[in-house]
């Protein structure tokens, strides 16, 4: 068996001080396990996964408390049995889509084109060339999707560091070994975006998060009011892009995964920033409830609220 290759080695951020030797030993740990796992059958990975994530139902309480209160927030009109059995898939998905990372760390593209299926390419092709922003949600196949995109074109992504800097390193990897994926940092703001998308290469853009209140604005998701950042319509508006949505399926057992896109928007921007805006976590939303145990429920997607509301997850 051939030794794991080093990943490539990164500047340190100003300020970030030595890790403790056993935080690098039990990150190494994790990621020569996962290079083992790499080499697994896809079948045998999925099971493993799906085990995982059934003990994550036993231990990991924070993560399962968020998903829990989204999942109750999303679908007041499942009974608490439902909100289990989706609650375990939702873990299950999530630790298989983890421990399946490593094959996105060394596995050939080769394995990796057969891996994760393309659908819908035609919407794609049509717009290459010209200002293109893809609508990435946080979906658990969302990095297999990225990594997809990078064998079918060169493509430009954000990318905020990790906390621990091996698992930096494998994952900037990880998003960068095929056709020279440019990453851009998220504390470069909107200038270099527009810049990048204008120059032709198409953005992998994940919007769907809660950023704090900060330049968010208030629009329905699920039917909450959710803080959501409208950078979509307005990088769309200022660089002059099309918008083609692109969704990552997670398929059961050893199929892989499935990369949809969809037709590109027409009428976006509209013009109405907020309308924009309902109209992209409304299409999200219309994805959840086609697969609502792969969406990324871990999120405190709700945690801003509105002045004067209280909290959803106290």
């Amino acid at each position: 068996m051939k030794n794991a290759p080093p990943p490539p080695n990164l500047p340190r951020q100003a300020g970030q001080g030595q890790r403790p030797a056993q935080g690098h030993f039990l990150t190494r740990l994790g990621f020569f396990l996962l290079w083992l796992f790499h080499w697994l059958p896809l079948g045998l990975q999925a099971a493993i996964g799906n085990a995982l994530g059934g003990l994550a139902c036993l231990f990991a309480q924070r993560r399962k408390r968020v998903a829990r209160r989204n999942l109750e927030l999303c679908f007041p009109e499942k009974s608490p049995a439902e909100i289990r059995r989706l609650l375990r898939q939702n873990l299950q998905a999530t630790a298989r889509a983890a421990l399946e990372h490593g094959l996105l760390v060394w596995a050939p593209a080769s394995r990796l084109e057969k891996l994760i299926r393309v659908e819908g390419r035609e919407h794609l092709e049509a717009c290459l060339g010209r200002p293109l922003i893809l609508l990435a949600p946080h979906f658990i196949g969302l990095d297999m999707g990225g990594v997809r995109m990078t064998l079918l074109t060169r493509i430009a992504s954000l990318y905020s560091r990790a906390r621990n800097d091996i698992a930096d390193r494998h994952l900037l990897h990880a998003r960068s070994r095929f056709n020279r994926t440019v990453l851009a940092s998220r504390h470069e703001g909107i200038r270099p975006l527009i810049k990048i998308i204008q120059s032709g290469l198409p953005f992998y853009y994940l919007p769907d998060q809660d950023y704090g209140r900060r330049e968010s604005i208030f629009v329905p998701f699920f039917g909450i009011s959710a803080a959501t950042i409208p950078a979509l319509a307005r990088l769309a508006r200022v660089a002059g892009a099309k918008v083609v949505p692109a969704v990552t399926r997670q398929l059961p057992g050893g199929q892989g995964y499935v990369m949809q896109f969809y037709p590109a928007w027409d009428n976006f921007p509209s013009g109405d920033l907020e309308a924009d805006t309902r109209r992209m976590n409304a299409f999200i939303e219309e994805r959840v409830r086609e697969m609502p145990e792969q969406y990324l429920w871990t999120h405190r997607r709700f945690k801003t609220r509105p002045e004067g509301e209280a909290g959803l997850y106290d």
